[in-house]
């Protein structure tokens, strides 16, 4: 035996290595702690029951039956890719095709092909592919995944195990999930024994109760979530010391829906504090772990990393500003910490203030605030929710969250009275008024130290291998499986929660391949239904891969690293005409289907700041830039927010913001907070972005700021063969009205030479609106444009024609 799982609370499955070829069927025993032994029925598995783990069965007539999981209501093509097939080469070919159907009464894809050929040793490889050659990832659990030299994973036809590998048990009674169960297989040689693990049942539990601490008149309800807990208490006190030592209430089990505990204490108790005390499911040698301390995750509001909450009544929380959102494609977003953006500010704070969401809204109703003077309508915020930071003086990014409904307590003047919840909502109504909307960084993909969820149940919460060790994708030591029903509920709950009591206008998801498209897509939905203009932003990458081209059939818009790569090799002489034309078009069809769905930028909290990353100084120090360099990050800006797509700047980029070379500052207030005195020293640049922002959100640059998908003659593209310099005509065929736009950009070091074949553009009047250095008077002349054009190294040129 190699695995066991429930299915569901009476029924399971037990798998051996190999197809069970014997003509006696084997002798199996399911045994609990104290050697109790259940009713028990143990048959062969119907060899489909195999097919979604291995991704494929035999069929009694010898065919290979090959199987995915169908979400239902989905319609895609989807094809079978294998090294019998040529992979990729299966794309189009109908008899690899996959056919929408039911397997064991669930929806699925499937295609059944001869066997001949295809169950050998070595194992044939196979993986299945969309249409648009999207390879579908292969799980980290499938039995029979396997990696190439390369790393890629693939699943692998093993003619040991073609679907006679299983067999099922059901008992009479449902199994208590919080007990450990063994299946034994008793044979001539003794023993063997294996723990049944829980299935994809149990991933599925959920409630649609409300959860955490809930104040209804002169009531208090605390309500959690723990599908296996053996025990949950709760302690509550008026004073944050006394929480430890409060008498404790036991929270019961729901009849109707026995994976909720709750209690009802008969009084009010708004503003008091409290956290859980947690009794595990049994290990294996019966052992139930406690948990003290245990921070709710439905909390409104938390004293730090540890707790505990605060009980907030809903109706005292109230309701944040709303005002309407930018459109995406009309969005210039500005990446910034909160403490970051305050701590320099040059207006008059207190020390506390600097450090927290009072001083950054006070910044932000100066007349003198940075981001609305540069023109940006959009500021996106490093993470604000509770993180584990250790005292709230610690310099903490907030990428390690441990309550996804608290403000960051560190950011708040007063911790214990909750003063986070309104200091947050006057941050982001200051911003409304000032026209910028602001996006929340969130970060569902891990948990920070203490992970509270992890008390609760980290089978039910977190990724795990077959050993039960805790995946790490992420690289912050745990992976959230988002996948599962509460998992996803509480970030669904969560970012709804900001919206409604805070008034936010979006999110940036950190890590979202973590979460998986299907659960994105969910997220979309959810709160599309709640705010219909709700801007959501993919990081869509982890260690594990990379999902913008599954991403092009949702309402997700994504980071582009291929345009932050390309942009900073392009200006320092590399790249190619053709990609720099491919990203200012915005990146249409393998990342983006519509214009907004790509989030361009070339800098951001990670890594070396853009002026470090291209610097002609060494040691990556970017502090006293050179000529060369100022004028490649001005090709760079006219790239940035000449290109489709949303344009996202970082904190100080536009006054050459630098780290000294310092490659991760996630703990360097000191490198990382803004010198708002590099705004005078480098003013032509600052001025050079605001301007290029100022263009595009005007008239002309609706050119730009597309909504759906251009014509396939909206672009013309010059480009000289030997060079990489590049122009670009915008409503070439005037699909758009009579204006147009004619952008070129020569990044070399040596001139280029530009010609100009159509008519349309030599027979126009052009008025120069911008060079490299700066922007032109609107009392330009226009005049017609040669043949031939030559370009000056490091040099761009904007035209427009009205």
């Amino acid at each position: 035996m190699v695995r066991a799982w429930l299915e569901s609370a009476t029924r399971g499955y037990v798998e051996f290595t190999r197809d069970w070829s014997g003509d006696a069927a084997p002798v199996l025993a399911l045994q609990g702690f104290e050697n109790t032994r259940p009713h028990v029925t143990f048959a062969a598995a119907p060899r489909e029951a195999a097919a979604t783990r291995y991704g494929y069965y035999v069929d009694d007539g010898g065919r290979v039956n090959f199987v995915l999981p169908r979400a239902p209501g989905r319609s895609e093509r989807i094809y079978v890719a294998g090294d019998f097939n040529g992979w990729q080469q299966a794309v189009g070919q109908d008899n690899w095709l996959l056919e929408a159907g039911e397997l064991l009464g669930e929806p699925v894809w499937r295609r059944a092909v001869e066997g001949a050929g295809l169950l050998t040793e070595p194992w044939r490889r196979f993986k299945f592919v969309t249409a648009e050659h999207q390879w579908v990832g292969v799980p980290d659990n499938a039995p029979n995944r396997v990696t190439d030299d390369a790393g890629h994973a693939n699943r692998g036809l093993d003619p040991a195990r073609t679907g006679a590998q299983l067999h099922a048990f059901t008992t009479a009674a449902a199994l208590d999930l919080a007990e450990t169960w063994t299946v034994l297989a008793i044979g001539a040689d003794g023993v063997e024994a294996v723990a049944v693990e829980p299935g994809d049942f149990f991933f599925a539990l959920k409630t649609e109760l409300p959860l955490g601490a809930l104040v209804r008149r002169g009531a208090t309800t605390f309500r959690l979530f723990a599908p296996r807990a053996r025990r949950v208490q709760v302690r509550a006190a008026a004073m944050v010391a006394e929480v430890a030592r409060a008498t404790a209430f036991d929270l019961v089990r729901r009849a109707d829906e026995p994976a909720v505990w709750e209690v009802t204490v008969n009084q009010n108790l708004h503003g008091w504090f409290y956290s859980y005390a947690i009794e595990g499911p049994r290990d294996g040698r019966g052992v139930s772990e406690r948990h003290e301390g245990v921070l709710d995750p439905y909390a409104f509001a938390a004293v730090g990393r540890k707790g505990p909450g605060m009980v907030l009544d809903q109706a005292w929380i109230g309701r944040g500003d709303r005002r309407a959102t930018p459109r995406w494609q009309d969005l210039v977003i500005v990446e910034g910490h909160v403490r970051d953006l305050a701590a320099n500010a040059p207006i008059k704070l207190s020390p506390a203030e600097r450090m927290g969401f009072t001083g950054l809204r006070k910044w932000v109703e100066s007349p003198e605030f940075y981001v609305h003077a540069l023109g940006a309508n959009c500021l996106e915020l490093q993470p604000v929710q509770e993180f584990d930071s250790q005292t709230p003086a610690e310099y903490h990014w907030g990428y390690m969250t441990v309550n996804w409904f608290a403000p960051a307590s560190a950011y708040a003047l007063n911790a214990e009275r909750a003063s986070g919840v309104r200091e947050l909502q006057a941050l982001v109504a200051a911003c409304h008024r000032r026209g910028i909307a602001v996006l929340l960084d969130v970060v569902f993909n891990h948990v920070g130290v203490p992970p509270h969820l992890m008390a609760i149940d980290r089978r039910y919460y977190f990724e795990q291998d077959e050993a039960g060790r805790l995946t790490n994708w992420s690289g912050c030591g745990n992976d959230l499986r988002a996948s599962a029903a509460m998992a996803q509920r509480l970030i669904i709950d969560s970012c709804r929660h900001l919206i409604e009591a805070y008034g936010v206008d979006g999110f940036r998801f950190d890590l979202a391949e973590l979460l998986g498209v299907e659960v994105l897509r969910a997220i979309e939905t959810a709160l599309k239904e709640t705010k219909p203009d709700v801007v959501l932003i993919a990081e869509p990458w982890s260690f594990r891969g990379h999902i913008a081209g599954a991403l092009r059939d949702t309402g997700w818009s994504s980071w582009n690293d291929g345009f932050r790569d390309f942009v900073r090799s392009y200006v320092r002489g590399g790249g190619s005409a053709e990609r720099c034309a491919y990203f200012l078009k915005g990146s249409p069809w393998y990342w983006s289907k519509w214009p907004a769905q790509t989030v361009n930028y070339t800098e951001s909290h990670d890594d070396r700041t853009w002026i470090d990353v291209i610097t002609e100084n060494g040691d990556f120090d970017g502090s006293r830039p050179t000529d060369a360099d100022r004028v490649r990050t001005h090709l760079m800006a006219a790239c940035l927010l000449a290109a489709v797509g949303i344009p996202m700047l970082a904190a100080g980029q536009d006054f050459l913001r630098s780290k000294h070379g310092v490659n991760n500052t996630y703990q360097r207030g000191d490198l990382n907070a803004l010198d708002y005195k590099r705004a005078e020293a480098f003013a032509a640049t600052h001025a050079y972005f605001a301007n290029w922002i100022q263009f595009r959100a005007g008239r002309l640059g609706r050119l730009l700021r597309l909504y759906s998908p251009p014509t396939e003659t909206y672009f013309r593209v010059f480009a000289p063969g030997d060079s990489t310099a590049c122009a670009l005509l915008y409503n070439a065929d005037e699909s758009q009205g009579r204006e147009r736009l004619l952008f070129a950009i020569n990044p070399n070091t040596h001139a280029a030479r530009l010609v100009f074949n159509d008519e349309s553009v030599l027979n126009r009047d052009w008025r120069l609106v911008a060079d490299q250095a700066a922007f032109r008077s609107p009392d330009e002349a226009s005049e017609r444009l040669p043949h031939e054009l030559a370009l000056p190294a490091l040099s761009c040129r904007l035209w427009v024609d009205e």
